[in-house]
C-alpha cells in the first residue's frame, strides 16, 4: 500500500526569501491547496479519478480565486490577481505535492488567467466565472480534444456540434464527445469547442451539472496522472443559452499570446514540481538508507552525491528559466515573449523526466515499489512530454526567434 505523502516545505529560491515573493496571500492559498492534494492524492490514485471528497477539498482551498482579478472593468470580483511568475511558483508547489490533482487545479488557473488577460470571453461570462471561482471555488477546464480530432493544436474542425434550437428560443443544443477532460468530475464549468452550422468553431460555456451531460470513466489503467480523472465527457442535446456561446467573430485572431503563456506556465510549473518531489524523496532516502554492507548512509557515496548534484543543477536551471521567461512576458505580454516560455516548458518537463529517472537509478529496485513515491513520480513526469508544444516545436520557436534577431547583440539575462 502506498504511503501517505509527507507534508512538504515550500520550494523557495534565495530571492523569494529576500523579497517576500510571492505575496503572503498567494502563499497562504497555496499551502491550503498543497494540504488538500496531500490529503486526497492516495485515494484519487487508487480510484483513478478525482473523488468527491477531493473535489470539495480542492475547491475549499480557495485556489480558483488566485488568477481572478480583484476587480475587472469596474466589477468587483475579489480575486488575488496572481501574476504569471507567481503562477509558475504555485504550480511547482502543487506539482511536488501530487501532479494528478495539481494538474486539475492548473487547468482552472490557466483558463481563468488567460481569459482575463486576453479578454477572450464576453464580460458577462468573465464576471460569472470569476465570481463563481472566488465565492465557491468553482473549477473550470477547456474541453477541445476528441477521438477523431486528437489534439486541437494541430487544427481541424471538431465533431461536437452546436445547433440553434429555434429562431425565437434564444438557446442552442450541444451534442458531441470530448476526451482527456482533466478533473472531469470535479469541474463546475467547461469551455467546449464546437462546430457551428456554417462550419466555424465556437466555444460554449457549459455547466457540467446540466441535463444531457454524461461523464464516462475511460481513464482507468493510465500510465501517468492516474488520479487526475481525465475522463470522457458526452453532450447529448444540452440546452445552452445564447449568451453562453462565444461566437467565432468574437474570438481574436490570431490567438492572443496570453493563452499559450498561461498554458505553458501551468505545465512547466506542475512538472517541475514532480522533479522537485523526486529530489526531495531521494534526499530523504539517501540520508536514511543504511545498507548492511556499507554500514553508513547512501548519502556518503560519491556517485550518490554526484547524482543529487546533477539533479539539483537541472532543476535549478529550469526553475530559473521559467521565472525569467514568465517575468519577461509580464513586462512584454506579446508574441515576441512566447519563445522563451515555450523553451521553459520544454526544459522544465525534461528536467522532471531526467530527475525522476536519475533518482530511480540511485534507489535501484526499491524505486519500483509502490511503498516509495519514485515509481509514481517516474510515471507522472513522462506525461509532461505529451503536452504541446513538443520539444522540437519549443526549441524551434526559440531558435527561430534568435535567428531572426538580425543585427542585435546576443543578450545574456
Amino acid at each position: 500500500m502506498s504511503q501517505t505523502p509527507k507534508e512538504q516545505a515550500p520550494v523557495l529560491s534565495i530571492d523569494a526569501l529576500l523579497t517576500n515573493w510571492p505575496r503572503p496571500e498567494i502563499r497562504a492559498v497555496t499551502a491550503r491547496a498543497v494540504l488538500a492534494i496531500q490529503s486526497h492524492l492516495a485515494e484519487c490514485e487508487a480510484a483513478q479519478d478525482v473523488t468527491p471528497a477531493a473535489a470539495r477539498a480542492l475547491k475549499a482551498s480557495g485556489y480558483a480565486a488566485l488568477s481572478v482579478p480583484a476587480a475587472f472593468d469596474g466589477h468587483e470580483l475579489g480575486g488575488l490577481s496572481m501574476t504569471l511568475s507567481e503562477f509558475g511558483w504555485v504550480q511547482e508547489q502543487l506539482g511536488a505535492a501530487g501532479a494528478s490533482l495539481a494538474l486539475v487545479l492548473a487547468m482552472t488557473g490557466q483558463v481563468l488567467g488567460s481569459a482575463f488577460a486576453a479578454r477572450s470571453l464576453p464580460l458577462e461570462l468573465l464576471t460569472l466565472l470569476g465570481r463563481a471561482a472566488v465565492q465557491r471555488g468553482a473549477l473550470v477546464n477547456a474541453l477541445a480534444s476528441e477521438p477523431a480530432l486528437g489534439s486541437p493544436s494541430r487544427g481541424g474542425l471538431p465533431q461536437t456540434a452546436l445547433q440553434p434550437q429555434g429562431e425565437e428560443s434564444g438557446h442552442y443544443l450541444l451534442s458531441g464527445h470530448k476526451t482527456w477532460a482533466t478533473g472531469a468530475r470535479a469541474l463546475d464549468f467547461a469551455l467546449v469547442t464546437a462546430r457551428t452550422p456554417d462550419e466555424q468553431i465556437a466555444r460554449v460555456l457549459v455547466e457540467l451539472t446540466a441535463p444531457g451531460v454524461r461523464i464516462e470513466s475511460t481513464w482507468g489503467g493510465a500510465l501517468s496522472l492516474r488520479g487526475s480523472g481525465s475522463q470522457d465527457v458526452y453532450f447529448s442535446g444540452v440546452v445552452v443559452p445564447v449568451g453562453n456561446v462565444i461566437a467565432p467573430q468574437f474570438q481574436r485572431q490570431p490567438q492572443h499570446p496570453a493563452h499559450p503563456a498561461w498554458f505553458w506556465t501551468a505545465l512547466a510549473g506542475t512538472y517541475l514540481g514532480v522533479g522537485t518531489a523526486a529530489l526531495a524523496a531521494l534526499l530523504d532516502y539517501a540520508r536514511t538508507r543504511v545498507p548492511t554492507a556499507l554500514g553508513q548512509p547512501l548519502a556518503s557515496l560519491p556517485r550518490v552525491r554526484e547524482a543529487v548534484g546533477r539533479i539539483g543543477t537541472d532543476l535549478t536551471a529550469a526553475r530559473a528559466l521559467l521565472r525569467v521567461a514568465a517575468q519577461g512576458f509580464e513586462a512584454d505580454p506579446s508574441a515576441e515573449s512566447l519563445p522563451l516560455l515555450a523553451a521553459a516548458k520544454a526544459l522544465c518537463t525534461n528536467a522532471a523526466v531526467s530527475a525522476t529517472d536519475a533518482a530511480a537509478r540511485v534507489v535501484g529496485g526499491a524505486a519500483l515499489s509502490p511503498d516509495l513515491p519514485f515509481e509514481r513520480l517516474l510515471r507522472d513526469a513522462r506525461a509532461g512530454l505529451t503536452h504541446p508544444p513538443t520539444d522540437a516545436e519549443a526549441f524551434e520557436r526559440l531558435g527561430g526567434a534568435l535567428l531572426e534577431e538580425v543585427g542585435k547583440e546576443t543578450q545574456v539575462p
